[in-house]
């Protein structure tokens, strides 16, 4: 069956005080697909995520969630409509325990208790060092587990799509793998739109089924699945 565009952005220009910094981005990912932005530092790729989920303006340019116009939306109405944010480094709430963590995340979405202990449960079934650390502050987690707990978070409001910016940030690598894994396995149980954004090669090779290339505010490349699976591409990628 052929799977609808879930996201899409057509000559989005964005950046800071003024100043561009995506200069006329254009990507579509289709429901249930696990896309990463890939490129060299300072290329734009954060600015993307943030201009997705609504924390930067556009200065010119569309973003599309199903089918509707959504960049003039705000952050908080458009995680309503169904796009999750896991911020580059995180953002736990560092005092609050982790169940309070997961909680916050509930907030997003309007289903009655029974369904968000569902939630909680699923949550706590890809992710079983939460349950175990439920009552744990969440400042005291490993930075992998915070990680989990960021992205348990978000889950908990039923997103449709997923927008991680530089999960492997920070987290030890066989930690990495393992959430690497358990995205792959979210995905393929519940069908959820992942776009993420890495430099890791190993996650990139893990998770992604195809990849944009960014460089100086712009794409520049599509690679497929079968282009992954050679390293020197990817990593030629990475530095260009």
């Amino acid at each position: 069956m052929r799977r609808e565009v879930l996201l899409e952005t057509m000559g989005l220009r964005s950046g800071y005080g003024g100043k561009p910094v995506l200069q006329g981005v254009d990507i579509s990912v289709r429901e249930g697909e696990i896309v990463a932005v890939i490129g060299r530092n300072g290329v734009g790729k954060s600015t993307l995520m943030k201009s997705l989920i609504g924390l930067i303006p556009p200065q010119k340019g569309a973003i599309l969630f199903a089918g509707a116009e959504v960049h003039g939306l705000s952050a908080h109405k458009r995680a309503r409509l169904g796009i999750g944010y896991v911020p580059q480094g995180r953002d736990v709430f560092p005092r609050m325990s982790v169940i309070e963590n997961l909680l916050v995340g509930q907030s997003i979405d309007q289903s009655g208790e029974r369904e968000a202990k569902v939630r909680l449960e699923q949550i706590y079934s890809f992710f079983p060092i939460l349950k175990e650390r439920r009552h744990q502050r969440a400042g005291t987690l490993s930075g992998g587990q915070q990680q989990q707990l960021a992205i348990g978070r978000v889950l908990m409001g039923d997103p449709d799509l997923i927008l991680l910016d530089e999960p492997s940030e920070g987290i030890q690598p066989n930690i990495v793998q393992d959430i690497a894994r358990i995205i792959v396995e979210l995905n393929a149980k519940t069908g959820i739109t992942v776009v993420f954004v890495e430099q890791n090669l190993d996650m990139i090779r893990a998770m992604a089924e195809r990849c944009y290339v960014m460089d100086k505010g712009t794409v520049t490349a599509e690679i497929d699945k079968a282009a992954l699976d050679d390293r020197d591409t990817v990593r030629r990628y990475l530095a260009v």
